[in-house]
């Protein structure tokens, strides 16, 4: 870890025991810190500040969904947003948190890096189905060493696991190859994820409606509910905190 990632990250921490022990501290470092300020909060765009007081982020908030709290990073909805981009937009982030949108993987790290994390992944198909899959943890290493994923045991969901073949992967862009395929997994597969060799899983692929695209593998898949080549009409990606308050009065 550098020394400005250890100095960046002892900012998050202290930030976070202010948010989690104060109920009036007002800058929310994820949806989390928001639902417990004030639990009437319903679902929709919210400001957070996982870096710090200096940098506001947009996000979705699902607070709805299985006693809410969810931080949304990957929102699939109606193919408004291109998500065959390359390595900078990944990590900073793209698209519009009220549709589509990529939190980015910077900011992903920051949000993962403080506490422990659960993973949520809610999807439906075209024909009104819907699915989701649960996992015990999930955080991502710093760019250094390419934001590797650490997913967590899958926990239950009807649409199966397709993640967990994707763990310990460093994450693939079309300019920037990092996984263990001989070829570029997000150029065959027209987008940017924790490849391997190459999917399991690919949420961040090309949007259309099912049976639109002739290409085999290159849709929003998600293996385990629809198989290959069913491309999956919505997708959301989002965290909680699985962490209590250790606050002492």
């Amino acid at each position: 870890m550098t020394q400005v990632t250890l100095v960046v990250a002892v900012l998050v921490l202290v930030l976070a025991a202010s948010v989690e022990c104060d109920p009036q501290f007002i800058l929310p470092v994820d949806c989390d810190d928001i639902y417990r300020h004030d639990n009437t909060t319903s679902s929709g765009v919210y400001t957070i500040y996982p870096g710090g007081p200096t940098t506001p982020l947009n996000v979705y908030c699902d607070m709805d969904t299985d006693g809410g709290r969810w931080t949304v990073f990957n929102r699939r909805l109606d193919g408004t947003e291109n998500f065959f981009r390359p390595w900078n937009h990944y990590k900073t982030g793209f698209g519009n948190v009220a549709g589509e949108y990529w939190l980015g993987l910077e900011n992903i790290f920051l949000l993962t890096m403080r506490k422990k994390n659960e993973l949520r992944v809610d999807m439906e198909d075209w024909e009104g189905g819907k699915a989701f899959a649960q996992y015990s943890s999930f955080s991502i290493d710093s760019e250094n060493v390419g934001y590797e994923l650490h997913l967590g045991s899958f926990t239950g969901g009807e649409a199966g696991d397709s993640l967990s073949s994707h763990n310990s992967m460093k994450f693939t862009t079309y300019d920037k190859d990092q996984d263990t395929w001989g070829k570029n997994c997000a150029q065959y597969y027209l987008g940017g994820f924790w490849y391997a060799a190459c999917h399991i899983a690919n949420p961040t692929g090309m949007y259309a409606p099912h049976g639109a695209i002739g290409f085999e593998n290159v849709h929003v898949i998600w293996h385990t509910w629809k198989g290959w080549n069913y491309s999956l009409k919505t997708v959301a990606m989002k965290i909680r905190s699985a962490t209590k308050c250790l606050c002492i009065d």
